[in-house]
């Protein structure tokens, strides 16, 4: 009953999308898609179904065994091994793909960079930030202005935008963090509008909508460096360095304090954790890691703009982290990849694409509520045991 009415609900969004054109009304198209989905659908339920009855056991347990002895195995496998397979992976992957998969893998890892930075507020300190892509454009704008005013290179702006940055954080930060919930959410959400127009409005500092052209590419002992490939491994020098600075304080006293926080401020507060200070910290640590990321989106693309910095952006990114897993930084970095190179394994679609990324999300948040890869907690609950 419940597929029938979501296959009711689907069609009646389905119709306006591909059945009206400019021609007319046209319904052949619209029924044929619909016709595949349901079909699909239909299918999936049916087996949905079979399982549950739990005659599919004989197929499913040798499947949860071998998925079984893949975690044992996982689990047994040095760490280190891991990430030097992976590491060894991304070091050889421009070397071995075109322009187009170096454009994509560029924008992943921009993207990683802001998710684990948006991580440590949402994730580890439990703080809802509608307005952290603010810090992303202050960061770029701080390098496209020192680099052009000033003739600074690019690594000696990348730590000045990190800086310029976390001073935004905190400046946003000090007024709006007494307050909780969704009160929070709705003043970020307010402050990252208001730097957005700030970028927009001030024609003699940041050129009002024009956006500022120019900007110099990063630059080794005056060779600058102009190829895809070459900024890859800039970025992906950027995204190491934001990997395992958000490990190392996630596993430090300052990570244990911010989940206290997350879990419950007030509690965390008698027990004389300085929650103000530390929730401060928290929009100071990641911002730094979007003024760093928007330093090199400004080297990238030669221009920066207001419209790169809108609302939408900031909720890509808190998507990302919800998707990947809260509090996890392999759940982050999983998230960017459904988020940012999944629509491009289905650009063949074309304007069916984004309406399969849309069903494959909607599926993988009732398969994994809690995320792709939710992080581990740290010791168990009274409850849990029981």
């Amino acid at each position: 009953m419940a597929c029938g009415v979501g296959l009711i609900w689907f069609l009646i969004l389905l119709w306006p999308l591909l059945g009206i054109q400019p021609e007319g009304l046209e319904f052949g198209k619209t029924f044929k898609v619909f016709g595949y989905i349901a079909v699909a659908a239909v299918f999936i339920m049916f087996f949905y179904q079979i399982q549950e009855a739990g005659h599919l056991d004989a197929v499913g347990d040798p499947i949860k065994s071998a998925q079984g002895k893949f975690k044992q195995a996982y689990g047994n496998m040095p760490r280190w091994a891991l990430l030097g397979i992976v590491l060894v992976a991304a070091v050889i992957f421009p070397l071995v793909t075109d322009r187009y998969a170096h454009d994509v893998s560029i924008s992943v890892l921009i993207y990683i960079c802001l998710g684990l930075g948006l991580n440590i507020v949402v994730g580890l300190a439990g703080l809802l930030d509608l307005g952290y892509i603010a810090f992303y454009g202050v960061g770029a704008y701080t390098y496209a202005l020192m680099s052009l005013h000033f003739g600074m290179s690019f690594w000696v702006c990348l730590p000045v935008a990190g800086m310029t940055a976390a001073i935004a954080g905190s400046i946003v930060g000090y007024p709006t963090l007494r307050m909780r919930g969704d009160y929070l959410a709705i003043v970020t959400l307010g402050f990252g509008e208001i730097v957005r127009l700030i970028f927009n409005n001030w024609m003699g500092l940041t050129n009002g909508p024009n956006g500022i052209l120019g900007i110099p590419r990063p630059d080794i002992f005056g060779f600058q460096l102009k190829q895809l490939w070459m900024l890859y491994y800039v970025i992906l020098v950027i995204a190491v360095f934001t990997i395992l600075s958000v490990y190392r304080l996630n596993f430090s006293r300052i990570g244990r304090a911010w989940e206290a926080i997350r879990e419950d401020e007030t509690a965390a507060e008698l027990m004389g954790v300085n929650t103000f200070m530390l929730k401060l910290l928290a929009y100071a640590m990641g911002a730094t890691f979007a003024g760093f990321a928007g330093a090199f989106f400004a080297a990238r693309m030669r221009f920066v703009g207001p419209e790169s910095f809108t609302f939408l952006e900031s909720a890509m990114v808190l998507a990302m982290v919800v998707l990947g897993g809260m509090g996890s930084i392999p759940g982050v970095i999983l998230g960017v990849l459904a988020l940012v190179a999944l629509p491009e394994v289905f650009r063949e679609f074309e304007l069916y694409r984004m309406l399969v990324f849309g069903g494959v999300m909607t599926l993988m948040m009732l398969i994994r509520p809690a995320g792709i890869w939710p992080a581990a907690r740290v010791g168990r609950r009274s409850e849990e045991e029981d």
